[in-house]
């Protein structure tokens, strides 16, 4: 079993008073692509801030590559739920931003804008693209420092339908190229199903893990497989539970799933059925 990218063992993390994040561990495996999903305020957006080092208040440990996370960290990148470009700065510029004024000169900005079906809008202005446009620059910028581990905030919720599909298909295809590991926080479940290898559900006040679900289908995946839909439905159950009282939670799963929802749930083609 390869060594862990990221090891993560959060005991709690507060806002004030309010604890959000309680007894959260997990690894994440070179390579692997694995979302969050639960249900608002559950502490997946803050667990992305403490991974890429944003914020260090908290109890517990994380590891990336063996060492704590520092704020701006080559490993990590990050892409949220909104663009973020600066709009005085070209698309090139915003992409090489790292490197401060005339970063979008370098080399490997082009290369990056060519690979998100970009390269005619170097010289062009964030007011001048779509949503889904602005978005891949978003996906270039987090790519140019070439992380190991790149966190997704809900990259894609404020695009079209169609538009989301075909950045969840770019976004596969540039993890596949550049050998990234992937974590993804979102709310769709089919989403969540479709680019995973792994899926862990949160319940809510304080953050902690209900349940596991490992997506073990071949890739590339066809969105209407039924096995699929039928893994995505599992999730959908198991984040209704999430977002329940804890102790009504318990007492539902108990009654309908023999496994304990913490537990790791593993299917194929060749042992799932709908």
């Amino acid at each position: 079993m390869s060594t862990p990218l990221l090891e993560l063992a959060i005991q709690a993390k507060y806002f004030a008073q309010r604890q959000v994040i309680d007894q959260l561990a997990f690894n994440v495996a070179p390579g692997e692509v694995v979302s969050l999903v639960g249900p608002s305020g559950c502490g997946k957006s803050t667990l992305l801030r403490l991974i890429a080092g944003l914020d260090r208040d908290y109890q517990g440990q994380l590891r990336i590559h063996g060492e704590a996370p520092t704020l701006h960290s080559r490993h990590v990148g990050f892409i949220f739920q909104e663009p973020r470009l600066l709009p005085w700065l070209s698309v090139a510029d915003n992409v090489g931003f790292e490197l401060g004024r005339g970063g979008g000169q370098h080399p490997r900005v082009q290369e990056l804008l060519a690979e998100v079906g970009l390269a005619d809008f170097a010289d062009a202005y964030p007011k001048q693209l779509s949503g889904g446009m602005a978005q891949r620059v978003a996906i270039a910028r987090g790519l140019f420092t070439q992380p190991s581990l790149l966190l997704l905030d809900e990259p894609f919720s404020a695009v079209d339908a169609f538009t989301r599909m075909r950045l969840q298909e770019l976004l596969l295809s540039i993890a596949r190229h550049h050998q990234i590991t992937l974590l993804l926080v979102t709310h769709d479940v089919n989403e969540a199903a479709y680019l995973s290898d792994r899926v862990i559900v949160l319940g809510s006040h304080p953050g902690r893990i209900r349940g596991e679900v490992t997506l073990d289908l071949p890739r590339p995946r066809q969105r209407h497989d039924p096995q699929l839909a039928g893994l995505a439905a599992h999730i959908l159950q198991l984040l209704d539970h999430a977002a329940a009282d804890p102790l009504e939670a318990a007492h539902a799963t108990a009654a309908t799933d023999p496994t304990p929802s913490t537990a790791t749930l593993s299917f194929s083609r060749m042992h799932f059925a709908i």
